[in-house]
């Protein structure tokens, strides 16, 4: 910054400063922060040091909300924005910027896990003009650049869900004309809440939404697996969602079979009828055994078969291979696991999240082979692993994680390309003391910036109106939201599910669309 700006911007700093200190006593509200006439969400507000009324401001949201990278490591934070590079440590007077030493009005401080620093200093050094209102208490950042995705760029998804007919259809047995009629209002009334693409569940337990030479027809459809509809349910879809400019994403659950233990309710040509012994009875349902190299590839193949035949805009995955609940029942495997390990892994989970991982880049292999513009993505629970686990995990206390619990390795899809996006399932609100849901959003960011992963987020619309402490409003979906797009990297949102949206549950879908028409 040239000097007379720098001096500028000083001035108007200490012109501004005497009005901070009237607030300084008393409680008074919060001081709310502002990037472009945009509010930035942050669990812990701007306050006022005692004494020297030094306004103290969280720099990680900031610089994030101004496109900078932060990295946090042993309590020191370096920012990298456009040429610029500042680096400070928790509790010091001196920064590092660009090399040169520049001084603090107060030492950098900690609250909360978040760093917090002098105004004066976010305005000097990261190219915003201040604005403070003493009234409203309220300080607007004002920053030339473009701060936020593009909106055309911006995925803004509805995960469909078809098993126990959740979603759509509203139940089995329904004629061609009436599942089509739901399925056209569905899209219309998500197209008019702001949506752009549905996710929907074409397997949701070895079975399929469309006529296949490899798995049955669902039951969901009619209410008798193997029974034909009438009509290709697929196509429908899918031309329906493109005549309204919206993508259509196939979401396949690989592994699950049944949702209960029942093989005698599946019809004859049902994979797991046919070969029993690649069916695991885990928790009252039946699983296909991942560690089968047998039924991997089977799956990849149920699945090629909608990639070559239909024009779908991406291939999604659930958020689950192994199940959950293995503290309850293990998953039986120790056979598959003596005939298939031969050696090459010292414990079970090793050898289970190589399963995962061979699966998942396989399958992203031919996906790219045959359509390279289709995109491939998961939705993994929502922590990969706690902090306590492992140093580079999330700084939360969930009970449980992907890693250790589902055998789903989502940082080594990342790092390897083997995906195109990432949707992790960040089910929880910025007050959930064991996920705290900016906390579980900084891990992702910073796990895929740099990357050519892309990174969405899966909402919990789904917990609007529940009892759950903080889904009481439609606020905490609208401030997860804008706490999204202040990080710079997040450019999307999955919301589960589209019955929550039609259903305009707390006055969401009004929300929605509101904010998207921004």
């Amino acid at each position: 910054m040239k000097f007379s700006r720098l001096m500028l911007v000083v001035m108007v700093f200490f012109c501004i400063a005497p009005s901070f200190s009237a607030f300084a006593a008393g409680k008074e509200k919060e001081i709310q922060l502002f990037l472009n006439d945009r509010r930035i969400v942050t669990d812990v507000p701007p306050y006022l040091t005692p004494g020297t009324n030094i306004t103290m401001v969280p720099l990680r949201v900031i610089s994030e909300s101004l496109g900078a990278n932060v990295d946090w490591k042993n309590r020191v934070v370096t920012i990298y924005q456009n040429n610029n590079v500042l680096v400070l440590q928790e509790n010091s007077k001196t920064v590092t910027v660009n090399g040169a030493q520049v001084q603090l009005d107060e030492p950098a401080s900690m609250r909360n896990s978040r760093v917090l620093v002098p105004l004066r200093f976010v305005a000097e050094n990261l190219g915003v003009t201040v604005d403070w209102n003493g009234t409203a208490r309220t300080i607007s950042l004002t920053s030339e650049q473009d701060t936020y995705p593009k909106e055309e760029n911006e995925l803004r998804g509805a995960w469909v869900s078809t098993v126990y007919n959740l979603d759509w259809p509203s139940k089995s047995g329904l004629s061609k004309e009436q599942q089509q009629a739901e399925f056209t209002k569905l899209l219309d009334d998500l197209k008019t809440t702001g949506m752009n693409a549905v996710f929907v569940q074409v397997r949701a337990a070895s079975d399929a939404f469309y006529p296949s030479k490899l798995v049955p027809w669902s039951k969901y459809l009619t209410g008798t697996q193997g029974q034909d509809p009438g009509y290709d349910p697929l196509a429908f879809m899918i031309q329906e969602a493109h005549a309204r400019g919206m993508e259509f994403h196939a979401w396949f659950n690989p592994f699950r079979v049944s949702v209960d233990d029942k093989l005698q309710n599946l019809s004859s040509d049902n994979p797991a009828i046919q070969h029993p012994d690649w069916v695991v009875k885990h928790q009252g349902k039946l699983m296909f055994d991942p560690g089968i190299p047998e039924v991997r590839a089977h799956i990849i193949s149920a699945i090629m078969e909608v990639v070559n035949q239909y024009d779908i805009d991406g291939v999604h995955l659930d958020d689950y291979f192994y199940p959950y609940g293995q503290n309850v029942e293990p998953f039986a495997d120790d056979q598959t696991y003596a005939t298939y390990n031969q050696g090459n892994f010292n414990n079970k989970g090793d050898w289970r999240r190589d399963n995962v991982n061979q699966f998942v880049r396989e399958l992203g292999v031919q996906i790219h082979q045959a359509k390279s513009h289709v995109e491939y993505g998961i939705s993994p629970f929502g922590v990969w692993r706690n902090v306590k686990l492992d140093p580079t995990g999330s700084a939360t206390t969930a009970g449980v994680n992907s890693y250790d619990d589902l055998y789903a390795d989502a940082r080594a899809w990342i790092q390897n390309g083997w995906i195109d996006y990432i949707a992790p399932q960040v089910y929880w609100n910025v007050n959930t003391k064991a996920a705290p849901y900016d906390k579980v959003v900084d891990w992702w960011v910073h796990e895929t910036r740099g990357t050519s992963v892309k990174l969405y987020i899966g909402q919990a619309a789904y917990k609007l109106g529940t009892t759950e402490a903080g889904w009481g409003t439609a606020d905490t979906i609208i401030n997860q939201l804008d706490y999204n797009q202040q990080s710079g990297q997040v450019t999307g949102s999955i919301f589960f599910r589209a019955q929550t949206l039609q259903k305009n549950v707390l006055g969401i879908a009004d929300r929605l669309q509101a904010y998207y028409s921004r």
